[in-house]
């Protein structure tokens, strides 16, 4: 009869290895026992939106669908929102309206997935951290449609989070808005105030010239003064042929020396006409091209400031064509059961990953093992 060694080695044998035990039996009996007695209900909430501005038009999928609103899509502003959702700034200013730190420490939780963790670190940015977790941010480029699903330990909880950052994204295109808003306008307004300061001194400009001047038409002066230069000459030329014909007859007549005297005085006048006429100095002709100069200042200043007003209008019509907005495809509504764990699937993931290390590890000691021998 075989002695008692040989019957231990064959029940030995018969029992599973160690090596099954340690990869296979006690992961899944753990696992099952995790998710199946320990694990805390988690509920997903997912809500969709896409941000979208009034100019350009995509051609497929749901941008044909927006194109014919006039809306397009902003790819790049939808990547800042992204960014911004997973930013520390987003759960500083999503605090007050759910309080996390509560939420994630709540005792109901299992302790493998309550906050703090096993190192017990409190810290905000452990906090910021584990919130990570719970959030997940897909973009469909073909469409541009994001999908935020939050998952949290309670379903009022799971969908105030999310509704919380939808509204935090929509305040954040509203900032941006009024920044490029207020960055476009002001500085065609900055030129609209310099165009009308411009115009201004040139018309003051040419209101003092005219009021110093005493020059208001230069034409119907010059019209007005050269009807002056025209009577004086006629009349000149009348008293030289009356003075000439008295001295032909009369050569003594005392009425020359009148003659005379009225011959000198017209020539002084018609002297005096054609210096403020065609003179150098305070002459119309002088202040007539001074009195151009500032009538054309004025003009092209006058047209400046149109032109900047123009460009103040098409500056607020570029703010408002690149205005962002986040419509919601999908509200965030609140779940009615739990979606997860996957308590099955999980346990049984355990046990198909446990096995394909036990027959890797077997096959590694069986050649180790042949090997030796």
């Amino acid at each position: 009869m075989p002695g008692w060694r040989e019957r231990w080695a064959r029940r030995w044998r018969r029992r599973p290895s160690r090596l099954f035990l340690a990869t296979v039996v006690l992961p899944t009996a753990l696992a099952a026992g995790y998710y199946g007695l320990l694990a805390s209900d988690v509920y997903v909430v997912e809500s969709r939106f896409v941000v979208r501005a009034p100019q350009g038009a995509p051609a497929t999928g749901l941008g044909a669908l927006l194109q014919g609103t006039g809306f397009g899509r902003a790819q790049d502003d939808t990547y800042a929102v992204h960014d911004y959702i997973r930013s520390r700034d987003a759960m500083r200013l999503l605090q007050p309206q759910v309080d996390l730190r509560a939420a994630y420490e709540d005792a109901g939780i299992d302790r493998l997935s309550r906050f703090p963790g096993w190192d017990r670190d409190r810290s905000d940015e452990a906090l910021y951290l584990h919130h990570l977790r719970h959030l997940q941010i897909d973009y469909d480029s073909a469409s541009s449609i994001t999908t935020l699903t939050v998952r949290a330990y309670g379903a009022d909880q799971a969908r105030a989070v999310n509704e919380a950052l939808l509204r935090l994204s929509e305040a954040l295109l509203d900032r941006l808005n009024d920044r490029s808003r207020q960055d476009l306008i002001a500085v065609a307004r900055r030129e609209v105030q310099e165009a009308e300061a411009a115009a201004a001194a040139a018309a003051a400009a040419l209101t003092d010239f005219r009021s110093r001047g005493q020059v208001m038409d230069v034409a119907g002066q010059s019209a007005l003064q050269l009807q002056t230069v025209a009577r004086l000459e006629e009349e000149l030329r009348l008293a030289q042929a009356q003075r000439d014909q008295v001295q032909r007859l009369s050569p003594g007549n005392p009425q020359l020396a009148t003659l005379q005297a009225r011959i000198d005085a017209l020539r002084a006048d018609l002297t005096r006409e054609n210096a403020r006429l065609t003179g150098r100095e305070g002459s119309l002709n002088a202040k007539s091209g001074q009195l151009a100069r500032l009538t054309l200042a004025k003009e092209l200043a006058d047209k400046q400031l149109a032109a900047r007003l123009a460009e103040l209008d098409s500056a607020r019509g570029e703010a408002r064509r690149k205005h962002l907005y986040l419509e919601r495809l999908v509200e965030p509504h609140r779940p009615d059961q739990a979606m997860e764990p996957r308590r099955l699937r999980a346990a049984f993931t355990v046990f198909v990953l446990g096995l394909l290390a036990w027959g890797v590890l077997g096959l590694a000691l069986a050649a180790v093992r042949e090997h030796a021998d």
